[in-house]
C-alpha cells in the first residue's frame, strides 16, 4: 500500500515539470522539449528503481506501470487544458510539442489516459506488490493501450496533421512498443485459473447452442458486430457501394473527418478487430476454447478505448459542424456504438463468470479415451 501511495502522489509532480516548461521559454522550442522528455522518463525510473532497492518488485512491469502514472497526469492535464478547465500547463506544448492533441478525439484519448489507465496502473501496482495476481487486468490494459497508441500514431501520420510532426512525436513509440511487450508477457505466463475441468465442464459442454440462451443472445450480438465492424470499415476505405454513401451521410459523418483518427480506427477493427469477433463467434459454438479467456478480455479492453475516444470525439465542441453526429439520428448512432461497445464486455464476462464450456475435459479414473476393446487390449499388452 506505501509503494501505491508514493506513486500517486509522485506521479502529480509532473504539474511542476509542465508549470516550470510553460514559463521558460528556454524549454519550449522542439528539441528541447524532445530531450527533458527523455531525461524525465529516465529520472523517474531511477527514482522507482533507487527506491525499491531494499524491497524490489518481482515483476518488472512495476516500473512501466509506475512510470506511465507519472505521464497519465500529463495527459490529463492537456485534456482539461484544451477544454479550458485549467490553464498555465500546456500552452507551450499546444504550440511546438505535439498540436494534434486539441484533436476532439485525442482529448478523448487523453481523458482516458488521465483516469481509466491511471487508475488500472494503481490497482496493478498494488497487486504486485502485495503479490497477487493480476493477469487479467494486465490484458485488459495491454489491450486499451494498444489500441489507443496504434490509432493515436497511424492517425497523426495519415490525417491532417501529417504535416506538423515535431520531435516530441517520436515518444510516442515508447508508449505503444511498451504494451506491447506488456501483452506479450502477459499471454506468455501461466493463466489465473486451471484449464482442465471435469464433470462440471462435461456437463456444459454437452449442452447445444439453442439450450443456452445467454450465449446465443451473445452469438447474434457479436454477429450483429461483424455486419457494424464491415459496413464502417467499407465506409473508411471510401466504398462506393450505395448503403456505404448513405451511412455517412446520414449517421456518421465524422468518419471522414480530416484528422484522420476515425478513419484509422475504422480500418483497425476491419483489418484486426473483425477477425477477432469471428473467432469469438466459434468459440461460443466449439466447446474447448481455452484461448476465450485471455483475448476476450484483450479485445474488451481495445474497443472500448476505441469507442469511448470515438464516441466523445464525435460530440465533442471541437469537432467541426459538418462532422458531427446529424440531429434525426443521434440517438440511433449513440445507441449503435455504445452496443458496439459493450458487446465484448457482455463476451469476456460471459467467459469469465462460467468458464466450464472453454475449458479442455479431464479424464475421469479408469478412462483413457480408447474404446473399451482397445483398453483392453492394451492392458493385455502392458501385461
Amino acid at each position: 500500500m506505501m509503494q501505491t501511495t508514493l506513486v500517486f502522489l509522485f506521479s502529480f509532480s509532473a504539474l511542476g515539470v509542465l508549470y516550470t516548461m510553460n514559463t521558460i521559454p528556454e524549454f519550449q522550442e522542439p528539441y528541447v522539449i524532445l530531450e527533458i522528455g527523455v531525461a524525465v522518463l529516465v529520472v523517474v525510473f531511477l527514482f522507482y528503481f533507487l527506491i525499491t532497492r531494499g524491497n524490489p518488485p518481482k515483476d518488472i512491469l512495476f516500473f512501466v506501470f509506475a512510470e506511465f502514472c507519472f505521464t497519465c497526469i500529463i495527459d490529463l492535464t492537456s485534456a482539461l487544458e484544451y477544454d479550458g478547465i485549467i490553464s498555465g500547463f500546456m500552452e507551450f506544448y499546444q504550440k511546438t510539442g505535439e498540436p494534434y492533441l486539441g484533436t476532439s478525439y485525442a482529448i478523448m484519448m487523453c481523458y482516458w489516459d488521465g483516469i481509466a489507465h491511471f487508475i488500472l496502473y494503481l490497482v496493478m501496482i498494488s497487486r504486485i506488490t502485495d503479490r497477487k495476481a493480476y493477469r487479467t487486468l494486465g490484458l485488459f490494459w495491454a489491450g486499451s493501450l494498444c489500441a489507443n497508441m496504434s490509432v493515436f500514431i497511424a492517425g497523426i501520420v495519415a490525417g491532417k496533421y501529417g504535416s506538423e510532426i515535431r520531435p516530441a512525436f517520436w515518444l510516442n513509440f515508447l508508449f505503444l512498443l511498451m504494451p506491447v511487450w506488456g501483452a506479450i508477457s502477459l499471454f506468455t505466463r501461466p493463466k489465473d485459473r486451471p484449464l482442465i475441468g471435469g464433470y462440471n465442464a462435461q456437463q456444459a459442454q454437452s449442452m447445444k447452442l439453442i439450450w443456452r440462451p445467454l450465449d446465443l443472445i451473445l452469438v447474434v450480438l457479436l454477429l450483429a458486430s461483424m455486419a457494424f465492424t464491415i459496413l464502417r470499415g467499407l465506409v473508411a476505405l471510401d466504398s462506393p457501394l450505395e448503403a456505404c454513401s448513405i451511412y455517412l451521410k446520414q449517421y456518421e459523418p465524422y468518419l471522414k473527418d480530416p484528422v484522420g483518427y476515425p478513419r484509422v480506427m475504422m480500418l483497425h477493427l476491419f483489418f484486426y478487430g473483425l477477425p477477432l469477433l469471428g473467432a469469438f463467434v466459434y468459440g461460443l459454438l466449439k466447446p474447448g476454447c481455452t484461448w476465450m479467456s485471455d483475448w476476450t478480455i484483450f479485445f474488451a479492453g481495445a474497443v472500448i478505448q476505441c469507442q469511448w475516444a470515438h464516441i466523445g470525439g464525435s460530440l465533442h465542441s471541437r469537432t467541426m459542424a459538418p462532422f458531427r453526429i446529424p440531429s434525426d439520428a443521434f440517438w440511433t448512432v449513440l445507441a449503435a456504438n455504445l452496443l458496439y461497445a459493450v458487446t465484448p464486455i457482455l463476451v469476456a464476462l460471459r467467459v469469465h463468470s462460467d468458464p466450464y464450456f472453454f475449458l479442455k475435459i479431464a479424464p475421469f479414473p479408469g478412462q483413457t479415451g480408447l474404446p473399451n476393446s482397445e483398453e483392453k487390449d492394451t492392458k493385455y499388452k502392458e501385461k
